[in-house]
């Protein structure tokens, strides 16, 4: 009973992280770190060790850059790697922190290890976090925990992520490359059309003839963006920024972008393999860790990225839950390929569902590769013609005059 009871004095204590320097025994100086609550547990725990302490002060916490899901993938592996090892818990995280190059996954780090070490266990302090770790992430953790096995589910968790996040990083290079060159050519059409076509309209006027058609409606396109440049540039990057935020926002606006996305052609069927390849992996790395089929799928669904492949799976839950087949329910949800649905039925008869599922997984996440592979062959060509026609356009039609000039003369 005592002991239950000093339980919640020793959650409120917090342990930071010290910066200390003094002389050992023979008057050497000697520095280094120590978590503590306070200076007078550091300076007792140094003086027990022969340390005659002269400074010690709080480390300081730079404020570091955003924790991205790269940052939890390889903080996932350092863990599993270190913890196969052999390293005890606690220690591995205080390996990892610092060890981080980024001072925010260094007090995320912190903080769960002060939770582990007050007595909650790993999943219940990953859950305290859910901005970086998902119901996927905590359940596996929690499922390893459980069956005695968290090195080895921290290891299949590592994969996961490193392959989701490499599915994530290629498709993004894939759709990024043609925006960026779209965005260019903004930039530069618009400085020719502020800067070097009213140097050509000044010259033109001295001309005494009629000007061509074209000609005429570069000049007119000029001078709507010299008059109304800002209100252009206002215009449009407050709209892409409105647009974002509304399809980050509002759950209509996601359906109707996540469904015209899988449209698209080329890159809808980029976009719709990838889906694919994160929700089988996904399933199949909750099926091996042992996670019961209608608890899996509440994680699959957000996990593939893909509002009306989030739907989907919701109502597969359901069917399953009544009793109705894996298979059964993917079919009758009309959103997955043949081959995915009849390798697993092959799963469910031979009871491998996540060895099937994985290789289903295997498979679209090498066609994306592929896919990516040709994208940025062909990418290249159409954005050169694409390029050479908008830039060349003006040229030409301001080169137009010039040609007509020994007619005027």
């Amino acid at each position: 009973m005592a002991t239950a009871a000093s339980r919640p004095n020793m959650k409120s204590v917090k342990e930071v992280i010290f910066e200390w320097e003094g002389k050992d025994r023979n008057g050497k100086i000697v520095r280094g770190e120590l978590r503590a609550a306070g200076e007078h547990q550091v300076q007792a725990t140094l003086r027990r060790q022969g340390i005659l302490v002269t400074k010690v002060r709080k480390r300081r916490m730079r404020s570091g850059k955003k924790i991205a899901p790269k940052d939890i993938a390889i903080f996932t592996r350092q863990l599993a790697t270190m913890m196969k090892a052999g390293v005890p818990l606690l220690q591995s995280f205080d390996i990892v922190g610092r060890g981080s190059t980024n001072p925010s996954v260094a007090k995320l780090l912190n903080d769960i290890r002060t939770d582990v070490e007050s007595g909650s266990s790993l999943s219940s302090a990953f859950r305290k976090h859910p901005l970086y770790f998902n119901t996927l992430y905590c359940n596996l953790v929690e499922a390893g925990e459980a069956a005695g096995i968290l090195e080895d589910l921290l290891d299949r968790l590592a994969i996961y992520m490193e392959k989701t996040e490499a599915i994530k990083s290629k498709i993004k290079s894939a759709l990024m490359y043609p925006v960026a060159v779209i965005v260019v050519a903004f930039v530069v059409v618009a400085l020719i059309m502020i800067f070097v076509i009213p140097a050509f309209k000044s010259v033109f006027e001295n001309f005494g003839a009629d000007l061509p058609a074209p000609t005429l409606f570069v000049i007119a396109m000029s001078e709507f963006f010299v008059k109304y440049w800002y209100i252009i540039f206002i215009g449009i990057f407050g709209g892409v920024y409105f647009f974002l935020q509304s399809w980050k926002r509002n759950e209509k606006m996601q359906m109707f972008m996540d469904r015209l996305l899988l449209q698209i052609p080329i890159f809808g069927n980029l976009i719709e393999k990838s889906v694919i390849a994160r929700w089988t992996r996904t399933l199949s790395t909750m099926f091996a860790a042992g996670v019961p089929l209608v608890e899996s799928l509440d994680s699959v669904g957000g996990a593939a990225g893909n509002y009306i492949y989030k739907s989907a799976t919701q109502k597969i839950q359901q069917e399953v839950s009544t009793g109705t087949s894996l298979t059964n329910a993917m079919s009758n949800a009309n959103v997955f390929p043949s081959m995915v649905i009849q390798m697993t039925a092959i799963g469910e008869e031979s009871g491998s569902i996540d060895h099937m599922l994985g290789k289903a997984a295997d498979f679209y996440e090498a066609e994306v590769d592929e896919m990516v592979a040709g994208l940025s062959s062909l990418m290249e060509p159409i954005i050169i013609v694409f390029l050479g026609t908008i830039i060349g356009g003006i040229v030409v039609s301001m080169y137009l005059p010039i040609f007509k000039l020994g007619s005027v003369v």
